[in-house]
């Protein structure tokens, strides 16, 4: 194994985060955690539209984003927005969901995994730069509840992922192991479960998002999949990225995360409680999710203990004021309503 360089945190004044797929779901909230407590992001995103971010952040803190626009698959992109702006800490969030890695999955792959590589690639040409790597795994690692013989999921479960989308999440840990064994570089990928909140308007588990969003504007809406289901607020997810970025962790590590687990019955209740509309607009039907759900976190909670867990009530009571804010202010997006 190649000698790993010891942590030095960069002060704080000298810390340059770059977010890879920052205009998406989990990289906008980041940025709105980095830019509330101080800090410029770095945003490396190939996508054009700010929307997200423009739902979360004023137009003021907008102007404290620096944008970069390239291309995850191309190593010449990642590697000059390394160098060019003398980048410590990545969080790569740049990735395709399971349905769209279903309908292309040569697309699926050079994304998800050579731009992965291109992430590790640029921090090891850099390595006198980059001081950390965290990088969005998922909990689409696991198979089906039925292959691991039902209860919680314990840590080092076997890796039995049933969609490309999970084949190429693996993929990434383990080449993520040999760039620590190889180089020395030390990474952490976080397992996301159902992440919901504001934002989150694309991809197989999107279902209870839009359901507090079309109950907000009093729109019938049926969530796609039934049975039991892992709910992990969207706050809660940016704070273990950024946490894990500056905790000097070494090795390969991986925090499989936990939320409130339950049944979408369940989720349907509480949300009734909240949004009583929603009792006659929103249903779920369908089969239950291609994955498991209920996942052991203790290697998280050992590592980093006081991981910050909103309970579901309370995420939704945030998620539905935000799209009512939004809504008051005519910009509330519902077109991924329609999908």
């Amino acid at each position: 194994m190649a000698e790993t360089i010891p942590c030095n945190p960069t002060a704080r004044a000298g810390r340059r985060f770059l977010v890879t797929g920052a205009k998406g779901f989990i990289g906008a909230w980041i940025v709105k955690a980095l830019v509330e407590r101080g800090d410029k992001p770095w945003v490396f995103d190939i996508d054009a539209d700010t929307s997200r971010l423009a739902a979360l952040l004023t137009l003021e803190q907008m102007t404290s984003v620096g944008m970069i626009e390239g291309d995850v698959t191309q190593f010449s992109h990642v590697e000059r927005a390394v160098a060019d702006r003398g980048i410590t800490h990545v969080l790569h969030l740049a990735g395709i969901q399971v349905p769209f890695c279903a309908a292309d999955p040569l697309r699926g792959a050079m994304i998800n995994v050579v731009g992965t590589i291109n992430v590790f690639e640029a921090a090891r040409k850099h390595r006198d730069l980059v001081e950390s790597i965290v990088y969005a795994s998922s909990a689409a690692v696991f198979g089906p509840e039925e292959m691991y013989g039902g209860g919680t999921v314990p840590e080092g479960a076997p890796l039995l992922p049933g969609t490309h989308y999970g084949v190429y999440k693996q993929c990434n840990e383990g080449n993520a192991r040999v760039y620590y064994w190889d180089n020395g570089i030390s990474s952490v990928g976080i397992r996301p479960g159902a992440v919901y909140g504001v934002g989150r308007d694309r991809g197989m588990t999107s279902g209870p998002t839009k359901a507090i969003k079309a109950t907000v504007i009093g729109r019938p809406y049926t969530i796609r999949f039934t049975g039991g289901v892992d709910l992990q607020y969207i706050r809660d997810t940016a704070h273990v990225f950024l946490r894990c970025s500056q905790a000097c962790l070494t090795g390969a590590r991986l925090y499989t995360l936990r939320g409130d687990v339950m049944q979408m019955s369940e989720f349907l209740n509480c949300l009734g409680e909240i949004l009583p509309a929603s009792k006659t607009l929103v249903r779920a039907e369908g089969q239950a999710l291609p994955v498991s759900y209920d996942f052991d976190d203790s290697a998280l909670q050992h590592d980093l203990p006081g991981a910050q867990r909103t309970p579901l009530a309370e995420g939704i009571r945030e998620t539905a004021a935000i799209f009512e804010r939004l809504q008051r202010e005519g910009k509330l997006d519902t077109r991924d309503l329609e999908s």
